[in-house]
Formats: C-alpha cells, structure tokens, sequence
C-alpha cells in the first residue's frame, strides 16, 4: 500500500478554497450600497427643484402648438437646446457607476478563484441596482407617453368642435 509522501495531508480542500475573497465581498458591499441608494434616490428623491405636472404639461402644449404653427407656415424650428443636469441626474449615474463597479470587481473575484457566492451576488445585485434604476424610467416614461397621448387627445377634441370636424 503507498503511503502519502511526507508533509502532505489529503484533507480534499482544493488550494483555490483557501484564497480570501476579498473581491467578492468587496463587489458585494459596493452592490449592496449601489441597491440601497437607487432604492432612496427612487423612493425620497427629486431632490431637484421640480416644475409641478401642470406647469410641465402646459408648457408641452405650448411647445406642440408653436411647432406645429411653425411647421404650417414653412418656418425652421429653433435648434436644440442641451439640457443643463441636475442633482438627481448626478445621482442616477452614481448608482450605475455603483453597480457597474460592483460587477466588474466581483468578476475579478471569479477570475482570481475565489469563493463564488459573495462574488455571484455582488455580480447580480450590482445588475439589480442597474435594471431597477433601468425600469423604473422605463415605467415612467410610459406612464408620461400615455399623458401626452391623452392631452393630445383633447387637443383634437377642442379643434374639431371649433373647425366643424
């Protein structure tokens, strides 16, 4: 029978087990806050000053008539105008600056071998961060299409009682 070679204990643990993994934690943490801050920011903010809903959608409608006038008489519509970002800008790309960090260090963490839950979790609560921040603009911009459809609407019923339509 042989015999192990002195010095050398078989204890079935793999020499990538005993690597500390500091990457995948790491990524979890920055994960876990990029989460913690697109929840706040989703659930306390603007922090921004904001125009109220009417003031907003007045303007809109101001804004399509003129255009709409312009176009009519053969008039150039004003050039774009960049529009100026604000805090709560800044703070939507924090959280995905957040999150995409998050996935990068926790994948430096697979890569280096090391315990695979802590960086798998920090690779996909980094993504939640990202997604969240992602379908909750998605969810209002439709919501604000929708509005607009709906004003829209009672644009057309205002012109066609006053144009005999």
């Amino acid at each position: 029978m042989a015999q192990p070679k002195q010095g050398y204990v078989m204890t079935g643990i793999s020499a990538t087990d005993n690597v500390n993994p500091v990457f995948g934690w790491a990524g979890f943490c920055i994960a876990s806050l990029a989460l913690f801050v697109a929840l706040f920011v989703f659930w306390a903010g603007p922090f921004a000053p904001q125009q109220t809903a009417g003031v907003s959608l007045g303007e809109l409608a101001a804004e399509i008539g003129k255009s709409t006038l312009r176009a009519a008489a053969g008039m150039e519509q004003p050039e774009p105008v960049a529009r100026a970002r604000d805090l709560d800008d800044f703070l939507r790309i924090g959280v995905a600056m957040l999150g995409g960090l998050a996935i990068v260090i926790s994948a430096v963490g697979i890569l280096r071998h090391e315990k695979r839950r802590p960086a798998i979790a920090g690779m996909v609560i980094g993504t939640g961060a990202i997604l969240f921040q992602f379908f909750a603009f998605a969810f209002f911009a439709l919501l604000g299409v929708l509005v607009i459809m709906a004003l829209l609407n009672s644009f057309s019923d205002v012109f066609s009682g006053l144009f005999g339509g």
